[in-house]
């Protein structure tokens, strides 16, 4: 049985990572868990799967939680929290489904506690990927990931030796405006923007679905789960999102990974890698219902955050920790109504162009560059 961590219980990935545990109880145990603010949802989730310790975002949420849950069920709050859930001594597998780059420390942690770790937290890797690999490399530790086209990735890779890797290529759906010119996206709504037409995710990744910045942030990610120069990894507009990725090999052979959009699929694959497991919740994929699959070269001139990941990623350093943290910060003005859709471009521009890369930067040179990057987006809202 595995035993498990689990950041972002009651996020999009979190709640589904629930669902294979409750799929396969004889498999795989909830151990330790965070959630964000959905108290309600927690308490369910406490009741049914009877975790040790939960750990929630602030001390007013712990005293709630604590009057409403088995005593034999320790709440604690904040980074120590998150800290606590992810080094817990008696799970072996983290799965880190928290948004945002809050779930840095919590994996490094768990990487020195040996534990597998099983991520979908884009900004782990996207700040820290060669702080990351290395602690991996110098524990003996697994980093699997959740997302499903780098998942799709690790699955084709079963085809061949690394070495013999010509191309990764991810695809992108397109994300909401994928219809739209660049002109038609002055004026869209939050609303407009959360609208995904495949997915259902939370609110900040849907939004970078549709600036394109989620698929950046997945190239810089694949770049580090995967030691492949950014040369070697293309992105491919592919509007059904049956084919989650394809990798191309020296002989030109390509050998893609295909499913029905389901999230559950490449969460589950993590957690049994490198073995499988019935999925029997979702659905087989029925390729004579779709019809037709469509595939289009990136425009790097009508989605810039993808123009933008690319260079920030080649260039290296902290430049990718600005990227990340200017994302976050515009993504949160754009929610609250505070700026237009095309606004979140300008802001990640100005942010990079200001700043001057570190080479190899310390976990303590991250967060101060992801804090003042933070500050300077900030200021250019007021």
């Amino acid at each position: 049985m595995r035993k498990i961590s689990l950041l972002g219980a009651t996020g999009s990935i979190g709640t589904q990572t629930l669902d294979v545990i409750r799929t396969h109880r004889e498999e795989f145990q909830l151990i330790a868990m965070s959630v964000g603010y959905n108290l309600a949802l927690a308490e369910q989730i406490i009741h049914e799967f009877q975790p040790e310790v939960v750990s929630v975002i602030e001390k007013e949420a712990k005293e709630q939680l604590t009057l409403r849950v088995p005593s034999h069920v320790k709440i604690v709050y904040g980074k120590e929290g998150l800290l606590e859930v992810a080094t817990h001594k008696n799970s072996d597998v983290l799965v880190n489904a928290i948004i945002g780059s809050v779930g840095l420390i919590p994996t490094l942690e768990a990487i020195k506690q040996k534990k597998t770790i099983a991520i979908a937290n884009k900004e782990t890797l996207v700040t820290a990927g060669h702080l990351v690999m290395k602690s991996a490399k110098d524990y003996g530790v697994q980093v699997l990931p959740i997302d499903s086209e780098h998942s799709a990735i690790l699955q084709c890779l079963q085809s061949g030796e690394k070495k013999e890797i010509s191309r990764l290529i991810l695809t992108a759906s397109g994300g909401s405006f994928r219809d739209k010119k660049r002109y038609e996206l002055a004026n869209v709504t939050v609303e407009e923007a959360l609208k995904h037409p495949n997915w259902s995710m939370g609110a900040k990744i849907t939004i970078d679905s549709a600036t394109m910045m989620n698929k950046g942030l997945e190239v810089i990610e694949a770049h580090w789960l995967f030691d492949v120069p950014y040369e070697q990894i293309d992105v491919l507009l592919h509007r059904e999102s049956m084919i989650h990725s394809m990798v191309e090999f020296t002989d030109k052979s390509v050998i893609a990974q295909l499913g029905t959009p389901d999230m559950r699929v490449p969460i589950q694959y993590a957690l049994t890698y490198p073995k499988r497991l019935p999925l029997p919740i979702t659905k087989s994929l029925q390729l004579w219902e779709i019809g037709a699959l469509h595939f289009e070269k990136m425009d790097f001139n009508r989605f810039k955050c993808l123009q933008y990941a690319y260079e920030a990623g080649r260039i290296g350093g902290t430049m990718p920790t600005v990227l990340n943290a200017a994302n976050e910060a515009a993504v949160k003005f754009f929610l609250k109504g505070k700026i237009s859709f095309l606004t979140i471009e300008q802001m990640l521009e100005q942010a990079l162009n200001r700043h001057q890369p570190l080479e190899q930067p310390s976990l303590d040179t991250i967060q101060l560059v992801d804090k003042e990057t933070r500050e300077f987006v900030n200021s250019l809202l007021s």
